[in-house]
């Protein structure tokens, strides 16, 4: 403990990081500030039938992910998500379309193009969320619009505010990456995520102690253990691992020396980190935008696709979440590359001839080793739905795994390993024991 408070002190003794840090800060404040001001217009005393309906379900996760502001009818409802989509969008067209992998080749002025791309499809998903929103919320605080105006006249303002909400989000957390510390859209969705969780502690402490029936005291214990458990875990997967398991690590060597050292062949166990589950997680949200305004949502169908702690909804998004966990593996590690990269290095797999017989090799080996990450996965993505089966709240479960969780500890990773380096820059001990923070290759850092 006492060489943590140490660590802190040298933090503060570094000029730059200093003003890194409270840069920081002064812009989750004003994101944060941003999350309570309602549309203009709007009553927030008239929100309680919004609010009710983002406590459970989808929409909690969609709450969740704005930091409380979707349920606030906040300028900032519509949070960062849409530019996370259009990421992904992006993502894809540039493995799959020859323009974009073109433009992905040219470098810094391909990466600004890209950058462009992304901004103009960004814009385009608002237009249409915002309208979206707008709906849901006329149906579920009507009352809440101010005497005299029209919804129909309200609805192209509010638009344009939403969606200039969400890219001041965005232009916060570009600013965060370039003056402050860590990657800056990352930093801001966990802060929106994180910003959930003394609530939702303080409900589950409640009704556990208040619980005639459940263990009380013990089950609350059990909680904090299994949720320790999955934090674990979820490092595990947001770290990965720099070496395939040493069945095949042990064959996959090339016979050159860098530094006295023998190189592996560069397959990660969850290469594909927490990609699938975004992937899932937004197709996962169709049926919610689908039957939102349909008048017949009695089916069971739809209720269960509804329900995240359903076993129908739970048992297609872990399906899907092993499906996209081969796709994002298959577009991202390309065996036939590295075949001709070890070749042309003068590396080999020994007992492999060089070229496709490589190639068949290291793709064989990348099928086998990406079942056992996907079905890690799947099981992290599910654990909130577990959760619930020990009667866990529902805004205190989704801390259990999914989406969530993977975000939190891979952001709180990447933002010490940047503090690690302007310490060890500077010859100061880590935050860590070890005094290293290791790196690591995140998804979620992507954007």
């Amino acid at each position: 403990m006492k060489k943590f408070f140490e660590t802190l002190k040298n933090c503060w003794k570094i000029e730059d990081l200093r003003q890194r840090i409270l840069i920081t800060i002064a812009f989750v404040a004003i994101y944060r500030f941003g999350s309570f001001v309602v549309l203009p217009g709007i009553d927030p005393s008239m929100l309680d039938k919004l609010q009710s309906q983002t406590s459970g379900g989808l929409m909690s996760l969609l709450d969740m992910f704005s930091g409380g502001a979707f349920s606030n009818a906040s300028i900032f409802a519509l949070g960062i998500m849409p530019y996370i989509s259009a990421s992904i969008v992006m993502q894809l067209l540039a493995v799959a379309v020859p323009y974009f992998q073109k433009m992905q080749r040219e470098g810094e002025s391909g990466r600004k193009k890209i950058s462009w791309y992304t901004r103009v499809l960004t814009i385009a998903i608002l237009l249409f969320q915002a309208p979206s929103y707008l709906m849901n919320l006329k149906i579920q605080a009507y009352g809440a619009l101010s005497s005299g105006i029209d919804w129909s006249v309200f609805m192209i303002p509010a638009t344009i505010i939403l969606a200039a909400g969400s890219m001041f989000i965005l232009w916060l957390g570009e600013r965060i990456t370039d003056k402050g510390i860590g990657n800056g859209i990352s930093l801001i969705i966990m802060i929106g995520i994180i910003a959930r969780l003394p609530q939702a502690f303080i409900q589950e402490v409640t009704s556990r102690f208040t619980a005639i029936t459940g263990g009380g005291l013990v089950m609350f214990i059990v909680e904090i253990l299994i949720l320790y458990l999955v934090v674990c875990a979820s490092l595990l997967l947001v770290q990965g691992t720099r070496k395939i398991p040493v069945q095949y690590a042990k064959r996959l060597v090339g016979n050159k020396q860098y530094g006295g050292a023998r190189q592996y062949v560069p397959l990660k166990l969850f290469a594909a980190n927490v990609m699938p589950i975004i992937f899932a997680q937004a197709l996962m949200f169709i049926p919610l935008a689908i039957v939102q305004y349909s008048s017949d949502q009695s089916g069971y169908v739809i209720r269960a696709l509804m329900d995240h702690k359903s076993l129908l909804y739970n048992v297609v998004f872990a399906a899907l979440i092993i499906a996209f966990t081969y796709f994002y593996t298959a577009i991202t590690l390309n065996p036939t590359q590295m075949a001709e990269d070890m070749k042309r290095n003068n590396g080999f797999i020994p007992g492999i001839k060089p070229g496709k017989a490589t190639a068949d090799y290291i793709d064989t080996v990348m099928s086998r080793i990406t079942l056992p990450g996907s079905l890690f996965i799947a099981f992290i993505a599910i654990m909130p739905a577990l959760a619930g089966l020990l009667n866990v709240q529902d805004a205190f479960s989704q801390f259990f795994g999914g989406t969530s969780l993977l975000i939190l500890v891979g952001v709180v990773m990447d933002t010490l390993q940047q503090i690690e380096s302007h310490l060890m820059m500077r010859h100061y001990d880590g935050l860590l024991n070890s005094g290293h923070v290791r790196g690591r290759n995140s998804g979620v850092s992507a954007y």
